[in-house]
């Protein structure tokens, strides 16, 4: 062996030097400091945020939205009976463009033809405009 792989044979068997101020940095700790810096704040949800996919509205044809409005008057006309209904509506992303069709099925507490929505009793207010479907068991099993 040459002169060069000798030079430090004298202090590689000295034991490693521990602080006596300091108290000795876990290795969780130590790795830390050289993790990758996030200089992009926000980017990954950002990312997410523009790959969530969202539904377009359905425009409903004349049929459809007779369809609708004739259930709504029979859910209208049996109110004091609460009758238990579900509904298919679209709900508007409020982040970005588009939305998604929720079905909710429950109890119908109140129509309100003036504000155009339907009160659940859970509370759950559906815009009567938004609606694609009305079903349920007050409609017969052929719907």
């Amino acid at each position: 062996m040459t002169e060069s792989n000798h030079r430090y044979d004298s202090i590689k068997k000295l034991p490693h030097h521990q602080s006596a101020t300091r108290p000795h940095m876990s290795l969780n700790d130590r790795a830390a400091q050289f993790s990758p810096f996030a200089a992009l704040t926000g980017y990954e949800d950002a990312v997410a945020e523009a790959a969530r996919l969202t539904d377009t509205k359905i425009e409903l044809d004349e049929y459809a939205k007779g369809a609708i409005n004739e259930r709504l008057n029979a859910i209208q006309d049996t109110l004091d009976e609460q009758p238990e209904v579900s509904i298919t509506y679209y709900l508007p992303d409020k982040k970005k463009s588009g939305g998604v069709y929720v079905t909710v099925t429950g109890r119908v507490k109140k129509v309100d033809e003036y504000e155009r929505f339907i009160v659940m009793r859970d509370g759950v207010k559906v815009a009567i405009d938004d609606i694609a479907e009305i079903g349920g068991e007050m409609f017969g099993a052929v719907e």
